[in-house]
Protein backbone atom coordinates (compact mmCIF):
# COMPACT_ATOMS: atom_id res chain seq x y z
CA UNK A 1 0.00 0.00 0.00
CA UNK A 2 1.25 3.50 0.10
CA UNK A 3 1.81 5.50 2.29
CA UNK A 4 1.62 9.08 2.89
CA UNK A 5 4.21 11.57 2.93
CA UNK A 6 2.64 13.38 5.68
CA UNK A 7 0.20 13.53 8.33
CA UNK A 8 -0.78 16.81 10.35
CA UNK A 9 2.68 18.08 11.16
CA UNK A 10 4.48 15.46 11.07
CA UNK A 11 6.52 14.24 8.57
CA UNK A 12 6.18 10.56 7.80
CA UNK A 13 9.88 8.74 8.30
CA UNK A 14 9.49 5.09 8.06
CA UNK A 15 6.56 2.44 9.28
CA UNK A 16 7.00 0.41 12.17
CA UNK A 17 4.60 -1.82 12.12
CA UNK A 18 1.67 -2.75 9.51
CA UNK A 19 -1.88 -4.20 10.51
CA UNK A 20 -5.40 -4.42 9.54
CA UNK A 21 -6.77 -1.10 11.46
CA UNK A 22 -3.76 0.77 10.46
CA UNK A 23 0.00 1.34 10.62
CA UNK A 24 2.31 2.91 13.10
CA UNK A 25 4.67 5.31 11.61
CA UNK A 26 8.11 6.91 12.41
CA UNK A 27 7.53 10.86 11.86
CA UNK A 28 9.21 14.08 12.82
CA UNK A 29 7.98 16.92 14.04
CA UNK A 30 10.43 19.95 12.39
CA UNK A 31 8.28 22.99 14.62
CA UNK A 32 10.37 21.26 17.75
CA UNK A 33 13.01 18.93 15.81
CA UNK A 34 11.50 15.78 17.24
CA UNK A 35 10.93 12.30 16.12
CA UNK A 36 7.66 10.72 17.27
CA UNK A 37 5.66 7.59 16.66
CA UNK A 38 2.70 7.62 14.77
CA UNK A 39 -0.23 5.32 15.26
CA UNK A 40 -3.03 5.46 12.74
CA UNK A 41 -6.42 3.85 11.91
CA UNK A 42 -8.28 4.10 8.32
CA UNK A 43 -10.94 6.35 8.57
CA UNK A 44 -12.25 3.81 5.69
CA UNK A 45 -13.21 1.08 8.71
CA UNK A 46 -14.16 4.03 10.58
CA UNK A 47 -16.93 4.80 7.39
CA UNK A 48 -17.97 1.11 6.54
CA UNK A 49 -17.67 -1.23 9.39
CA UNK A 50 -20.82 -2.09 11.39
CA UNK A 51 -18.47 -1.80 15.02
CA UNK A 52 -16.54 1.28 13.33
CA UNK A 53 -18.19 3.71 16.20
CA UNK A 54 -16.36 1.29 19.03
CA UNK A 55 -13.17 1.15 17.05
CA UNK A 56 -12.98 5.00 16.73
CA UNK A 57 -14.12 5.35 20.36
CA UNK A 58 -11.49 3.00 21.51
CA UNK A 59 -8.79 5.08 19.49
CA UNK A 60 -9.88 8.30 21.00
CA UNK A 61 -10.04 6.66 24.55
CA UNK A 62 -6.00 5.89 24.33
CA UNK A 63 -5.53 9.98 23.70
CA UNK A 64 -7.88 11.26 26.42
CA UNK A 65 -6.61 8.39 29.16
CA UNK A 66 -2.77 8.99 28.75
CA UNK A 67 -3.27 12.38 27.83
CA UNK A 68 -3.68 13.56 31.35
CA UNK A 69 -1.08 10.81 32.19
CA UNK A 70 2.77 12.81 32.63
CA UNK A 71 5.13 10.13 33.74
CA UNK A 72 8.19 8.65 32.84
CA UNK A 73 7.33 5.37 32.85
CA UNK A 74 4.33 5.88 30.78
CA UNK A 75 4.34 6.78 26.98
CA UNK A 76 3.36 9.94 26.17
CA UNK A 77 1.06 10.91 23.66
CA UNK A 78 1.45 14.62 22.40
CA UNK A 79 -1.66 14.99 19.84
CA UNK A 80 -4.88 13.33 18.45
CA UNK A 81 -5.28 14.76 15.16
CA UNK A 82 -7.02 13.56 11.93
CA UNK A 83 -7.09 14.37 7.65
CA UNK A 84 -9.30 13.16 4.92
CA UNK A 85 -8.45 9.09 4.97
CA UNK A 86 -6.44 8.37 8.06
CA UNK A 87 -7.13 9.65 12.02
CA UNK A 88 -3.84 9.25 14.14
CA UNK A 89 -2.32 9.61 17.62
CA UNK A 90 1.18 11.64 17.72
CA UNK A 91 3.23 9.85 20.53
CA UNK A 92 6.42 9.99 22.64
CA UNK A 93 9.13 7.59 20.02
CA UNK A 94 11.07 4.55 22.10
CA UNK A 95 13.67 3.04 21.02
CA UNK A 96 13.98 -0.50 22.55
CA UNK A 97 12.27 -3.69 22.86
CA UNK A 98 8.99 -4.68 24.46
CA UNK A 99 9.05 -6.91 27.08
CA UNK A 100 7.80 -9.78 25.35
CA UNK A 101 10.49 -9.59 23.05
CA UNK A 102 13.03 -9.56 25.67
CA UNK A 103 11.34 -12.38 27.56
CA UNK A 104 11.59 -14.50 24.36
CA UNK A 105 15.09 -14.05 24.27
CA UNK A 106 15.78 -14.96 28.48
CA UNK A 107 13.24 -17.06 29.94
CA UNK A 108 14.45 -16.55 33.55
CA UNK A 109 15.65 -12.60 34.06
CA UNK A 110 18.08 -11.92 36.71
CA UNK A 111 16.35 -11.38 40.27
CA UNK A 112 17.26 -7.22 40.25
CA UNK A 113 16.29 -6.87 36.73
CA UNK A 114 12.79 -8.69 37.66
CA UNK A 115 12.68 -6.08 40.40
CA UNK A 116 13.52 -3.25 38.52
CA UNK A 117 10.67 -3.99 35.85
CA UNK A 118 8.37 -4.46 38.45
CA UNK A 119 9.16 -1.33 40.44
CA UNK A 120 8.77 0.86 37.46
CA UNK A 121 5.51 -0.60 36.35
CA UNK A 122 4.29 -0.22 39.71
CA UNK A 123 5.04 3.35 40.01
CA UNK A 124 3.64 4.25 36.29
CA UNK A 125 0.66 2.14 37.44
CA UNK A 126 0.18 3.88 40.69
CA UNK A 127 0.16 7.65 38.51
CA UNK A 128 -2.75 6.11 35.90
CA UNK A 129 -4.64 5.12 38.97
CA UNK A 130 -3.92 8.72 40.99
CA UNK A 131 -5.58 10.12 37.72
CA UNK A 132 -8.53 7.52 37.85
CA UNK A 133 -7.35 5.58 34.67
CA UNK A 134 -7.08 1.82 34.60
CA UNK A 135 -4.89 0.19 31.70
CA UNK A 136 -6.99 -3.24 31.75
CA UNK A 137 -4.36 -4.59 29.35
CA UNK A 138 -0.91 -4.97 30.79
CA UNK A 139 1.22 -8.35 29.90
CA UNK A 140 4.75 -7.98 28.32
CA UNK A 141 3.57 -6.99 24.81
CA UNK A 142 2.59 -3.44 25.90
CA UNK A 143 5.75 -3.07 28.57
CA UNK A 144 8.55 -1.48 26.46
CA UNK A 145 12.42 -1.41 27.74
CA UNK A 146 13.83 1.40 26.20
CA UNK A 147 17.61 1.46 25.15
CA UNK A 148 18.16 3.29 29.08
CA UNK A 149 16.45 0.68 30.93
CA UNK A 150 13.37 2.85 31.81
CA UNK A 151 10.36 0.46 31.51
CA UNK A 152 7.26 2.90 29.29
CA UNK A 153 3.25 1.58 29.54
CA UNK A 154 2.09 1.59 26.32
CA UNK A 155 -0.94 0.73 24.41
CA UNK A 156 -3.97 2.29 26.46
CA UNK A 157 -6.54 1.38 24.29
CA UNK A 158 -9.03 -0.16 26.37
CA UNK A 159 -7.90 1.77 29.31
CA UNK A 160 -11.14 2.67 31.67
CA UNK A 161 -11.74 6.25 32.23
CA UNK A 162 -13.23 6.66 35.91
CA UNK A 163 -16.56 8.24 35.32
CA UNK A 164 -16.65 7.71 31.61
CA UNK A 165 -18.58 5.34 29.67
CA UNK A 166 -17.81 3.38 26.02
CA UNK A 167 -20.33 0.61 24.93
CA UNK A 168 -17.17 -1.57 23.75
CA UNK A 169 -14.57 -0.18 25.64
CA UNK A 170 -16.61 -1.39 28.86
CA UNK A 171 -17.10 -4.93 27.56
CA UNK A 172 -15.66 -7.96 28.64
CA UNK A 173 -11.76 -7.54 26.74
CA UNK A 174 -8.51 -7.85 27.41
CA UNK A 175 -5.60 -10.48 27.44
CA UNK A 176 -6.23 -13.85 28.54
CA UNK A 177 -4.52 -15.05 31.29
CA UNK A 178 -3.76 -11.58 32.19
CA UNK A 179 -7.80 -10.76 32.62
CA UNK A 180 -8.85 -10.52 36.52
CA UNK A 181 -11.78 -12.79 37.08
CA UNK A 182 -13.84 -9.70 37.30
CA UNK A 183 -13.30 -8.99 33.70
CA UNK A 184 -14.42 -11.93 32.32
CA UNK A 185 -17.80 -12.04 33.84
CA UNK A 186 -18.49 -8.72 33.29
CA UNK A 187 -18.38 -7.71 36.68
CA UNK A 188 -18.00 -4.03 37.96
CA UNK A 189 -13.62 -3.17 37.93
CA UNK A 190 -11.71 -0.78 39.33
CA UNK A 191 -7.69 -0.49 39.22
CA UNK A 192 -7.32 -3.92 41.14
CA UNK A 193 -7.87 -5.51 37.56
CA UNK A 194 -4.24 -4.00 36.76
CA UNK A 195 -3.01 -5.11 40.21
CA UNK A 196 -4.14 -8.81 39.37
CA UNK A 197 -2.44 -8.72 35.71
CA UNK A 198 0.76 -7.01 37.42
CA UNK A 199 0.57 -9.96 39.70
CA UNK A 200 0.28 -12.55 36.71
CA UNK A 201 3.32 -10.70 35.28
CA UNK A 202 5.68 -10.95 38.16
CA UNK A 203 5.03 -14.77 38.65
CA UNK A 204 5.50 -14.91 34.80
CA UNK A 205 8.74 -13.27 35.84
CA UNK A 206 9.86 -15.48 38.50
CA UNK A 207 9.21 -18.51 37.41
CA UNK A 208 9.65 -18.36 33.69
CA UNK A 209 6.38 -19.38 32.86
CA UNK A 210 2.79 -18.19 32.80
CA UNK A 211 0.41 -19.29 35.61
CA UNK A 212 -2.22 -20.02 33.70
CA UNK A 213 -2.20 -21.50 29.95
CA UNK A 214 -4.13 -23.30 27.40
CA UNK A 215 -6.94 -22.86 24.89
CA UNK A 216 -9.10 -19.85 25.73
CA UNK A 217 -12.05 -21.77 27.88
CA UNK A 218 -8.75 -23.69 29.67
CA UNK A 219 -7.37 -20.31 30.75
CA UNK A 220 -10.81 -18.44 31.84
CA UNK A 221 -11.72 -21.42 33.65
CA UNK A 222 -7.92 -21.75 35.64
CA UNK A 223 -8.42 -17.72 36.60
CA UNK A 224 -12.16 -18.32 37.78
CA UNK A 225 -11.27 -21.50 39.58
CA UNK A 226 -8.41 -22.90 40.18
CA UNK A 227 -4.79 -21.24 41.62
CA UNK A 228 -1.27 -21.83 40.53
CA UNK A 229 2.13 -23.54 42.10
CA UNK A 230 3.66 -21.22 43.97
CA UNK A 231 6.27 -19.60 41.61
CA UNK A 232 9.37 -21.29 43.88
CA UNK A 233 7.92 -24.35 43.33
CA UNK A 234 8.13 -24.50 39.32
CA UNK A 235 10.63 -26.24 38.36
CA UNK A 236 13.62 -24.65 37.34
CA UNK A 237 13.05 -20.84 38.56
CA UNK A 238 15.44 -21.38 41.51
CA UNK A 239 13.49 -18.37 43.45
CA UNK A 240 13.33 -18.00 46.80
CA UNK A 241 9.86 -18.99 48.48
CA UNK A 242 9.97 -14.96 50.27
CA UNK A 243 7.38 -13.67 46.71
CA UNK A 244 5.32 -15.96 46.72
CA UNK A 245 3.42 -14.65 49.21
CA UNK A 246 3.14 -11.51 47.35
CA UNK A 247 2.27 -12.96 44.06
CA UNK A 248 -0.83 -14.57 45.84
CA UNK A 249 -1.62 -11.61 47.44
CA UNK A 250 -1.49 -9.63 44.08
CA UNK A 251 -4.06 -12.24 41.91
CA UNK A 252 -6.03 -13.01 44.68
CA UNK A 253 -9.78 -14.13 43.21
CA UNK A 254 -11.10 -11.36 45.25
CA UNK A 255 -10.15 -8.01 44.37
CA UNK A 256 -10.63 -6.78 48.20
CA UNK A 257 -7.83 -9.56 49.03
CA UNK A 258 -5.67 -7.90 46.64
CA UNK A 259 -3.04 -5.24 46.98
CA UNK A 260 -5.10 -1.46 47.82
CA UNK A 261 -3.21 0.09 45.60
CA UNK A 262 -0.15 -0.36 42.72
CA UNK A 263 2.02 2.00 45.38
CA UNK A 264 1.23 -0.33 48.14
CA UNK A 265 2.26 -3.45 45.99
CA UNK A 266 5.35 -1.95 45.00
CA UNK A 267 6.56 -1.17 48.96
CA UNK A 268 5.84 -4.30 49.88
CA UNK A 269 7.26 -6.03 46.67
CA UNK A 270 10.49 -3.49 47.62
CA UNK A 271 11.10 -4.98 51.54
CA UNK A 272 10.41 -8.60 50.65
CA UNK A 273 13.14 -8.08 48.15
CA UNK A 274 15.29 -6.68 50.59
CA UNK A 275 14.63 -9.02 53.43
CA UNK A 276 12.08 -7.32 55.76
CA UNK A 277 9.46 -9.17 57.44
CA UNK A 278 6.11 -7.99 55.78
CA UNK A 279 3.20 -9.09 57.42
CA UNK A 280 0.42 -9.72 54.89
CA UNK A 281 -1.79 -11.44 57.19
CA UNK A 282 -4.05 -8.60 57.56
CA UNK A 283 -6.44 -10.11 54.20
CA UNK A 284 -5.53 -13.76 54.67
CA UNK A 285 -2.96 -13.99 51.58
CA UNK A 286 -2.63 -17.52 50.87
CA UNK A 287 -2.06 -18.99 47.38
CA UNK A 288 -5.33 -20.51 47.25
CA UNK A 289 -7.63 -17.82 48.72
CA UNK A 290 -11.50 -18.17 48.72
CA UNK A 291 -13.35 -15.69 47.11
CA UNK A 292 -15.88 -13.23 49.01
CA UNK A 293 -19.65 -14.14 48.24
CA UNK A 294 -20.06 -10.92 46.45
CA UNK A 295 -17.44 -11.70 44.03
CA UNK A 296 -18.84 -15.15 43.85
CA UNK A 297 -22.36 -14.01 43.29
CA UNK A 298 -21.35 -11.65 40.40
CA UNK A 299 -19.51 -14.36 38.66
CA UNK A 300 -22.34 -16.98 38.81
CA UNK A 301 -24.86 -14.08 38.38
CA UNK A 302 -23.23 -12.42 35.61
CA UNK A 303 -23.30 -16.11 33.96
CA UNK A 304 -26.96 -16.75 34.57
CA UNK A 305 -28.31 -13.48 33.38
CA UNK A 306 -26.63 -13.73 30.65
CA UNK A 307 -27.63 -17.27 29.57
CA UNK A 308 -31.23 -16.09 30.54
CA UNK A 309 -31.23 -18.79 33.12
CA UNK A 310 -32.29 -18.56 37.09
CA UNK A 311 -29.63 -18.31 39.71
CA UNK A 312 -30.17 -20.51 42.82
CA UNK A 313 -26.56 -21.87 43.28
CA UNK A 314 -26.14 -24.65 46.38
CA UNK A 315 -23.69 -22.98 48.68
CA UNK A 316 -20.06 -23.36 48.25
CA UNK A 317 -19.43 -26.52 50.73
CA UNK A 318 -22.20 -28.23 48.93
CA UNK A 319 -20.27 -27.70 45.83
CA UNK A 320 -16.95 -28.51 46.70
CA UNK A 321 -18.35 -32.33 48.22
CA UNK A 322 -17.44 -34.93 46.46
CA UNK A 323 -19.93 -36.65 44.49
CA UNK A 324 -20.96 -40.10 44.68
CA UNK A 325 -20.31 -42.55 41.56
CA UNK A 326 -18.30 -39.71 39.61
CA UNK A 327 -14.99 -39.00 39.44
CA UNK A 328 -13.96 -35.81 39.85
CA UNK A 329 -11.11 -35.56 37.53
CA UNK A 330 -13.90 -36.18 35.22
CA UNK A 331 -16.56 -33.93 36.16
CA UNK A 332 -13.30 -31.04 36.28
CA UNK A 333 -12.54 -32.04 32.05
CA UNK A 334 -16.90 -31.58 31.35
CA UNK A 335 -16.46 -27.78 33.64
CA UNK A 336 -13.57 -26.73 31.13
CA UNK A 337 -15.48 -28.06 28.39
CA UNK A 338 -18.70 -26.26 29.16
CA UNK A 339 -17.38 -23.21 30.68
CA UNK A 340 -16.87 -21.32 27.25
CA UNK A 341 -20.62 -21.88 26.29
CA UNK A 342 -22.14 -20.76 29.93
CA UNK A 343 -19.33 -19.12 31.53
CA UNK A 344 -18.54 -19.72 35.37
CA UNK A 345 -22.08 -21.02 36.02
CA UNK A 346 -20.27 -24.50 34.48
CA UNK A 347 -19.04 -25.66 37.88
CA UNK A 348 -22.46 -25.11 39.65
CA UNK A 349 -24.24 -26.86 36.48
CA UNK A 350 -22.13 -29.63 35.87
CA UNK A 351 -22.26 -30.63 40.17
CA UNK A 352 -26.12 -30.42 40.03
CA UNK A 353 -26.54 -32.72 36.69
CA UNK A 354 -23.54 -35.35 38.25
CA UNK A 355 -26.33 -35.83 41.30
CA UNK A 356 -28.71 -36.84 38.82
CA UNK A 357 -27.09 -38.12 35.69
CA UNK A 358 -26.37 -41.96 35.77
CA UNK A 359 -23.35 -42.15 33.03
CA UNK A 360 -21.22 -39.51 30.87
CA UNK A 361 -24.62 -40.20 28.30
CA UNK A 362 -26.63 -38.71 30.55
CA UNK A 363 -25.07 -35.82 31.73
CA UNK A 364 -23.96 -34.91 28.49
CA UNK A 365 -27.77 -34.78 27.59
CA UNK A 366 -28.80 -32.55 30.82
CA UNK A 367 -25.60 -30.00 30.50
CA UNK A 368 -26.28 -29.39 26.52
CA UNK A 369 -29.66 -27.83 27.06
CA UNK A 370 -28.21 -25.39 28.91
CA UNK A 371 -26.67 -23.97 25.34
CA UNK A 372 -29.01 -22.23 23.46
CA UNK A 373 -26.73 -22.54 19.95
CA UNK A 374 -27.17 -25.22 17.83
CA UNK A 375 -23.38 -25.06 16.09
CA UNK A 376 -22.15 -24.72 20.21
CA UNK A 377 -24.48 -27.87 21.40
CA UNK A 378 -22.62 -30.18 18.80
CA UNK A 379 -19.35 -29.04 19.76
CA UNK A 380 -19.77 -29.52 23.39
CA UNK A 381 -21.04 -33.20 22.51
CA UNK A 382 -18.76 -33.85 20.65
CA UNK A 383 -15.97 -32.23 23.40
CA UNK A 384 -17.77 -34.41 25.76
CA UNK A 385 -18.32 -37.71 23.86
CA UNK A 386 -13.99 -37.29 23.46
CA UNK A 387 -13.85 -36.79 27.70
CA UNK A 388 -16.27 -40.03 27.39
CA UNK A 389 -14.38 -42.08 25.75
CA UNK A 390 -10.56 -41.09 27.40
CA UNK A 391 -11.89 -42.39 30.32
CA UNK A 392 -10.80 -45.70 31.01
CA UNK A 393 -13.31 -48.82 32.05
CA UNK A 394 -16.37 -47.18 30.76
CA UNK A 395 -18.72 -49.44 28.88
CA UNK A 396 -19.13 -48.44 25.57
CA UNK A 397 -22.92 -47.55 26.03
CA UNK A 398 -21.54 -44.76 28.38
CA UNK A 399 -19.60 -42.89 25.56
CA UNK A 400 -22.09 -43.05 22.76
CA UNK A 401 -22.53 -39.30 21.69
CA UNK A 402 -26.05 -38.01 22.70
CA UNK A 403 -28.31 -36.88 20.47
CA UNK A 404 -29.73 -32.65 21.41
CA UNK A 405 -33.21 -32.75 22.32
CA UNK A 406 -35.42 -31.41 19.88
CA UNK A 407 -38.63 -29.71 19.46
CA UNK A 408 -40.45 -32.14 16.65
CA UNK A 409 -40.91 -35.69 16.19
CA UNK A 410 -40.79 -38.10 19.02
CA UNK A 411 -43.03 -38.40 22.06
CA UNK A 412 -45.84 -35.79 22.78
CA UNK A 413 -45.17 -34.05 26.19
CA UNK A 414 -47.43 -34.80 28.84
CA UNK A 415 -50.61 -32.39 28.83
CA UNK A 416 -49.16 -30.21 31.84
CA UNK A 417 -50.20 -26.57 32.12
CA UNK A 418 -48.02 -23.85 32.42
CA UNK A 419 -48.87 -23.22 35.85
CA UNK A 420 -48.06 -26.90 36.83
CA UNK A 421 -44.31 -26.35 35.21
CA UNK A 422 -43.75 -22.61 36.47
CA UNK A 423 -44.80 -24.12 39.93
CA UNK A 424 -42.71 -27.39 39.48
CA UNK A 425 -39.49 -25.24 38.72
CA UNK A 426 -39.56 -22.84 41.34
CA UNK A 427 -40.02 -26.37 43.75
CA UNK A 428 -37.58 -27.96 42.46
CA UNK A 429 -34.50 -25.05 42.26
CA UNK A 430 -35.60 -24.71 45.84
CA UNK A 431 -34.11 -28.19 46.46
CA UNK A 432 -31.23 -28.86 43.48
CA UNK A 433 -30.36 -25.51 42.52
CA UNK A 434 -29.94 -24.13 38.56
CA UNK A 435 -30.74 -27.74 37.04
CA UNK A 436 -33.98 -27.90 38.04
CA UNK A 437 -35.60 -26.13 34.44
CA UNK A 438 -33.65 -28.95 32.97
CA UNK A 439 -35.10 -31.55 35.23
CA UNK A 440 -38.74 -30.24 34.85
CA UNK A 441 -38.52 -29.94 31.09
CA UNK A 442 -37.03 -33.69 30.67
CA UNK A 443 -39.33 -35.10 33.34
CA UNK A 444 -42.63 -33.68 31.41
CA UNK A 445 -41.35 -34.70 28.18
CA UNK A 446 -41.16 -38.36 29.61
CA UNK A 447 -44.18 -38.24 31.84
CA UNK A 448 -47.44 -39.72 30.37
CA UNK A 449 -49.61 -38.17 32.93
CA UNK A 450 -49.31 -35.18 35.78
CA UNK A 451 -49.11 -38.10 38.70
CA UNK A 452 -45.70 -39.74 36.99
CA UNK A 453 -44.33 -36.41 36.31
CA UNK A 454 -44.66 -35.25 40.02
CA UNK A 455 -43.08 -38.69 40.71
CA UNK A 456 -40.61 -38.59 38.45
CA UNK A 457 -39.54 -35.18 39.55
CA UNK A 458 -39.76 -36.53 43.26
CA UNK A 459 -36.88 -39.16 42.57
CA UNK A 460 -34.61 -35.99 41.58
CA UNK A 461 -34.66 -34.53 45.12
CA UNK A 462 -31.34 -35.99 46.04
CA UNK A 463 -30.97 -35.73 49.77
CA UNK A 464 -34.41 -34.19 50.46
CA UNK A 465 -37.58 -36.35 52.23
CA UNK A 466 -39.41 -37.79 48.96
CA UNK A 467 -42.63 -37.80 50.64
CA UNK A 468 -42.63 -33.96 51.39
CA UNK A 469 -41.07 -33.42 48.36
CA UNK A 470 -43.81 -34.70 46.42
CA UNK A 471 -46.19 -32.95 48.54
CA UNK A 472 -44.69 -29.49 47.85
CA UNK A 473 -44.94 -30.78 43.99
CA UNK A 474 -49.04 -31.58 43.99
CA UNK A 475 -49.81 -28.52 46.28
CA UNK A 476 -50.72 -26.62 42.40
CA UNK A 477 -52.88 -30.20 41.48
Amino acid sequence: MSHPEKLGKYTITGVLGDGAMGVVYTGFDAGIQRKVALKTIHKKLIDDDKQAESISARFRNEAQAVGRLMHPGIVAIYEYGEDESTAFIAMEFVEGHNLAQVLTRTKLLPEPEVLRIMDQLLDALACAHDHRVWHRDIKPANLIIASNGQVKVADFGIARIENRALTQVDSIIGTPGYMAPEQYVGASIDHRVDIFAAGVLLYRLLAGEAPFTGTYETVMYKILNEHPVPPSQVPGSGRPARFDSVVAKAIAKDPQARFESAAEFREVLSRVAAGQRVNLNETTVVMRPAPSAALTAALEGAAAISAGRATGAPSSASQSAPITGWDSAALTQVERALVVYVGPMARVLVRQAAKVAKDMQGLSQLLVEQISNDADRAAFLKKANSIASSLAGLPRSQTTTPKPATTTGGTAPAPLSDATLEHAVKVMTRHIGPIAKIVVKKASAAARNPEQFFQLLADQGEGVDRGKLLQELQQRR
